[in-house]
């Protein structure tokens, strides 16, 4: 049976959406995407608008109990795509026929949100324990986007998913520094630097029987800890390039903005403070990133 042209209509302008969605809060991702091959592109456009709507919900409200609520929601949704039931949402209707056409694992799905569920629902100003903690954050909330994209292209390889996944790991904690002012801003204290970093620095500081990051003259040894676990991701991932199937790598192209941050990061002495690292795209021009990028994809690396 095909589709009424008012439900193809509708399906249309929710796919619109999630590309709108990820130009407007994640171009950076909207320019790897469109180096994916058309067939691909549906699925990965949103996924990315997924993972939009979860990130933004505790930032769209004053409330942190609104927010998380909004989260729930969300992983409510996911039961009702797989459940074949209506949601009228632009993501939830994209999603629904993206789960139709193509085996997409629930279990990242649910995963991604989870994890920003017992993020938000966190005391306020908790920070997380150790590294790997903040590692895990970053997988599943970002690496889980690669490995349905890879899902959705039929690609099926176990080196891809592990450079999926030391990718996404890179991406997420290094977006999570980046976003430290930003957090500073909106919260007053700093959340995304694990505890043992902390304390190897002489950051850590305690409050009322909890753990806070100290703002002074070595946070940026802090955010350099970090950002070379990230680094020794991207490098392991690159490792396995060479093994790594010829159609899954246009997935893994967002290893470089990573790789573009993480450069911007080391201009900047890794101070996330300085202006440089909020111009253009991760601190670069627009046009240079995507040169950057054009010539990636055209050389088949990532």
């Amino acid at each position: 049976m095909t589709a009424s042209p008012a439900a193809g209509s509708s399906l249309q302008a929710a796919l619109s959406y999630c590309v709108r969605q990820v130009r407007s809060y994640d171009y950076h991702h909207y320019l790897c995407l469109l180096h994916l091959p058309p067939p691909m592109r549906k699925a990965a456009f949103t996924f990315r608008a997924f993972n939009v709507e979860t990130a933004k919900a505790m930032d769209v409200v004053s409330d942190p109990k609104t927010g998380l609520m909004r989260l729930l929601w969300w992983k409510d949704v996911i039961d009702k795509v797989f459940a074949n039931k209506l949601v009228e949402h632009p993501v939830a209707l994209a999603l629904s026929s993206v789960v139709s056409d193509h085996k997409v694992s629930k279990h990242w799905l649910k995963r991604s949100v989870e994890a920003r569920i017992n993020d938000a629902s966190r005391d306020e100003g908790a920070i997380p324990e150790t590294s790997a903690e903040l590692e895990r954050y970053a997988e599943d909330t970002q690496s889980t986007i690669l490995y349905m994209t890879l899902q959705a292209g039929g690609i099926q390889s176990t080196v891809a998913d592990h450079a999926a996944s030391h990718i996404g790991k890179a991406s997420g904690l290094l977006l999570l520094l980046k976003a430290l002012p930003h957090h500073v801003n909106k919260q007053g204290v700093i959340p995304y630097l694990p505890a043992d970093v902390a304390e190897e620095c002489g950051l850590l500081t305690w409050d009322g029987g909890r753990s806070e990051v100290r703002m002074d003259d070595r946070l940026p040894d802090a955010v350099f800890k970090v950002a070379s676990i990230a680094e020794a991701h991207l490098h392991k991932a690159r490792e396995l390039a060479s093994s790594v199937p010829r159609e899954a790598i246009p997935v893994l192209l967002p290893a470089l903005p990573a790789q573009v941050l993480l450069d911007s990061l080391r201009r900047c002495e890794f101070n996330v403070f300085d202006s440089r690292m909020s111009r253009g795209v991760h601190g670069v021009s627009p046009l240079w990133y995507q040169l950057k990028l054009n010539w990636y994809a055209w050389r088949n690396k990532y």
